[in-house]
């Protein structure tokens, strides 16, 4: 543990005095150096840079030195140009979440333009409407405030498509409190419009308004990307996150759109897939129609995995207690449990294909449902492990079954 604390300290220690070299080579740029000067410098003391860390660098050229926002506006180029190739953004990477089309990447791409449009334009428009409240300067704050209004769009995807995901895993608390800021932004923003377009004079209010909408807008950026995102990549499965790229549409995206499409990976089982007809079992003979209602009429939710943890098949009765989309059929089933339990199953796995196991039950209550959940080991008649079977049933009102019934009624 004392490790593991010292690790933290030293980290600490490093990010601070990455942040100071990064400052002083954008304070050497300010007082007139070489792009070409600066860049070899930078290449030399920092090697990559995340957005998040020039995010924070030019706030804190601004909050702690001092240089106006018009000049870090100005600088803003000359960063691109020092930056370019260094960012680790660019050198792409395995995490889906950094592939674009996730929702995190189009929440993260969004922030972006919001930061942009939050601390450069509207900044530099309210420090010369604070010199002077002319109607030219008024009018560029409105426009400001006309882009800002999509910020709607970010707020309601993250309400209502990442909120109840979350919630489904019992985590309420934050995201009741965001909510509740996103709605003072929004009528933040409302209310400066609302100002600036009838303004007679009310200065001190206008600023006070702006002031707020700039400091909690940005709050929000950090509290996303630091706490929300993060905390919903430890949570949700892929199957979840994919459903929420595909509900996105509906509501829309704010200032930008998202850079592609994003399409996890998955097994095709195109040249394995049964064609109409009869099946024939060492018991009967079934229509790939009559298989398919029978294993939907049970009273029970059925998936079934393949020797290679591939989902290939889940019924899809009427009260389906886990639900489930055919987005997950060729994915690996550890994409498809929350990543704080994916050693669970892996460890299952392992127990089945060694020969360990041969099943595992579990249950628990959810609402007003007690649920059972069985995994079976299938083999072959030589013993072969060829998949599991997941078995799930809401045991609550056989549980509630007393005496005998004995007629019909």
């Amino acid at each position: 543990m004392s490790e593991i604390i010292n690790n933290r300290e030293k980290a600490t220690i490093t990010d601070t005095e990455r942040q100071e070299m990064l400052k002083e080579i954008i304070k050497e740029l300010h007082h007139g150096k070489s792009v070409d000067e600066v860049k070899l410098k930078f290449e030399q003391a920092i090697g990559n840079i995340s957005i998040s860390e020039i995010s924070h660098l030019e706030q804190a050229l601004m909050d702690e030195e001092g240089i106006p926002v018009s000049e870090v506006q100005r600088l803003c180029s000359v960063h691109t140009a020092i930056f370019k190739g260094s960012i680790e953004e660019i050198h792409g990477s395995s995490n889906q979440e950094d592939q674009p089309g996730h929702p995190v990447h189009t929440f993260k791409l969004e922030n972006k333009e919001i930061d942009m449009l939050l601390n450069f334009k509207l900044q530099l428009h309210l420090e010369r409407f604070e010199k002077d409240d002319s109607e030219e300067n008024i009018y560029k704050l409105i426009e400001d405030l006309n882009l800002l209004l999509d910020i709607d769009k970010h707020y309601s995807r993250k309400e209502n498509l990442l909120f109840p995901y979350l919630e489904k895993y019992g985590i309420n608390g934050p995201t009741q409190v965001m909510w509740g800021i996103d709605d003072h932004i929004r009528n933040g923003i409302k209310l400066a419009k609302h100002l600036l377009s009838n303004y007679q004079g009310e200065k001190d209010e206008v600023i006070t308004e702006l002031k707020f909408v700039i400091r909690e807008a940005s709050e929000m950026i950090f509290k996303e990307e630091n706490i929300l995102l993060p905390m919903a990549l430890q949570t949700l499965t892929e199957d979840e996150w994919v459903r929420i790229a595909h509900e996105s549409d509906e509501i829309g995206y704010c200032l930008t759109e998202p850079s592609g499409v994003w399409k996890p990976e998955r097994s095709s089982l195109k040249n394995e897939s049964m064609t109409e007809g009869y099946i024939q079992f060492e018991t009967g003979i079934l229509s790939l129609k009559q298989l398919e209602l029978i294993l939907n009429h049970l009273p029970v939710d059925i998936t079934f995995i393949d020797k290679d943890d591939v989902v290939r098949y889940f019924s899809h009765g009427k009260e389906r207690i886990f639900a489930r989309t055919k987005a997950v059929i060729g994915r690996t089933v550890h994409n498809c449990h929350p990543p704080k339990s994916v050693h669970v199953v892996d460890q299952l796995l392992k127990d089945f294909k060694s020969g360990n196991k041969e099943s595992e039950d579990f249950w628990i209550n959810m609402k007003d449902k007690t649920i059972y959940i069985r995994y079976f080991a299938v083999r072959d008649e030589k013993g072969e492990y060829m998949g599991t079977l997941e078995f799930t049933q809401n045991i609550g009102p056989i549980q509630a079954i007393t005496g005998e019934k004995r007629i019909l009624s």
